[in-house]
């Protein structure tokens, strides 16, 4: 009888436990429906980047932009001070100036074009972007960033001063009151700049953390880079901002000290605004020389490596190195030495980058990096080791290793790397093909790709903010922006 009892036993408590486990199935169930958080893209997310700038849910994560409230001299008519200069460039040449300068601009634009000249037109960042924010909102479809009229809506406040363009305007009229601030028209800007920017009731709530600075020229806003430090700087790189310590390294310019003012933390390396026109893939046509470097073979600083890489190469064959400058004719053989090659040098000068990375993707032209410390624009969205070379400097001033490395480059290697130059040469693209600037921006194009990065670094920023904002009084915290 026992076993009977057992099996009636079994057959009724199985029905509650039944019951008891659908309830506890369905009420996990709704709470997982209804109250669990739907999982938000992160802002530091980084797919492919000339594929994710054209989803919706790109432009739907938009960043919100506050245009500081600057008077018209220190950005459009710093433009109108340069088309109505009569005088030329001395760093270029008379004839090279006075070919980027059109002889008919009508006066009283609101929005006049960027100077052609090359010595300031690959520092025209600045330009592009104000010129998207100023572009009528229904016309701005394509733009990450949305532009508000309120600075406590705004994730940044964009600082719409031409820095870059004052500093050259400074350079090319009177380049010895540069570095003074008696009779230097640059510094007085920057002093304005600075002191209007910094009595507003937004720096003040921020300390200026969430303010955006344009210094792509290294040399741009010199006097005042100390008091915009917490800033967010867009700048080409940080070679600029490095200075040598007499009194501990004892004359020895390889003793750094590292900067305390710009980092990959909160700060953005943008591109150089290339010079030479772009080249497509279905153009790209048989290359017959094996490396090609055209600039100045005398540098400073970093650049004296280039002057020994002159020396090494100059008399290796296919390998062409020419000196000049980016005028005219510097131009057009510019063009026609990139396309014909399958390697570009691409050595530190004054500072670890250049415009001349930037011609060369756009020539389709594998990039030769020599530089050991160098940073690079948009990293983290795409991989520059999939169309560029990067070289030791200690192997490349090695005699005969660097032609013999690039020989070894099989045509398979070659086509891939310039694949994948002609996939990224948008996002390197600043001209949106609109008079003065006005209009809707290349959706996959670098400004684009500059809101991206800076939207990126938002939560830190905000972090920042708040810990100042707990500070006692009178407590100084020393900047610590160090970033490897």
């Amino acid at each position: 009888m026992a076993p009977k009892h057992h099996n009636t036993c079994s057959t009724r408590c199985s029905v509650p436990i039944l019951l008891l486990t659908f309830t506890l199935l369905f009420l996990a169930f709704f709470f997982f429906i209804f109250f669990y958080p739907s999982p938000s893209p992160s802002p530091s997310s980084s797919s492919s980047s000339f594929v994710s700038l054209n989803t919706p849910q790109f432009l739907q994560n938009s960043i919100k932009v506050y245009v500081a409230d600057l008077p018209r001299s220190l950005n459009y008519g710093l433009l109108d001070k340069y088309w109505s200069s009569s005088g030329s460039d001395s760093r270029l040449g008379t004839n090279a100036d006075r070919e980027s300068r059109p002889t008919h601009l009508p006066k009283g634009l609101k929005f006049p074009p960027f100077p052609e000249n090359p010595l300031i037109k690959q520092y025209s960042a600045e330009y592009w972007i104000l010129g998207d924010l100023m572009t009528p909102q229904e016309q701005r479809f394509g733009s990450f960033a949305k532009r508000v009229l309120d600075a406590e809506e705004a994730d940044v406040v964009f600082v719409p001063f031409f820095a870059t363009l004052s500093a050259e305007l400074q350079l090319s009229m009177a380049k010895g009151a540069f570095r003074k601030k008696v009779g230097n028209e640059d510094y007085e800007r920057q002093r304005q700049v600075v002191d209007l920017v910094k009595s507003s009731e937004a720096w003040r709530r921020t300390g200026g953390r969430d303010h955006v600075f344009v210094l792509t020229d290294p040399v741009a806003m010199w006097h005042v880079r100390a008091e915009i430090a917490p800033a967010i700087l867009l700048v080409v790189d940080f070679g600029g901002w490095y200075r040598l310590d007499s009194k501990s390294s004892n004359g020895n310019s390889s003793d750094m000290i590292q900067h305390t003012q710009v980092s990959l933390l909160k700060d953005i390396i943008v591109p150089y605004t290339h010079l030479l026109p772009r080249l497509h893939l279905s153009e790209n046509k048989n290359r017959q020389t094996l490396l090609y470097f055209k600039g100045a073979k005398h540098r400073h600083r970093g650049g004296l490596v280039r002057e020994k890489l002159w020396d090494l190469l100059a008399d290796e064959p296919g390998v062409i190195m020419e000196e000049g400058f980016p005028n005219a004719t510097g131009r057009e053989q510019s063009i026609k030495g990139m396309r014909s090659s399958e390697f570009c040098l691409h050595p530190a000068g004054d500072t670890p980058t250049s415009c001349r990375l930037f011609d060369a993707i756009q020539s389709l032209c594998i990039p030769v990096i020599v530089s050991d410390n160098i940073e690079l624009p948009f990293e983290g969205i795409i991989d520059y080791s999939e169309f560029s070379v990067f070289v030791a400097i200690s192997d490349a001033l090695t005699p005969k290793w660097l032609v013999s490395y690039l020989r070894g480059f099989s045509e398979e290697q070659k086509e891939g790397f310039r694949q994948k130059m002609a996939q990224v040469q948008p996002i390197f693209q600043y001209d949106n093909g609109h008079p003065g600037g006005i209009g809707p921006i290349p959706v996959d194009g670098a400004v684009n790709h500059i809101w991206k990065k800076v939207h990126q670094k938002l939560p830190m920023i905000k972090e920042a903010i708040v810990r100042d904002r707990r500070k006692p009084q009178g407590v100084s915290i020393p900047l610590r922006c160090h970033c490897t």
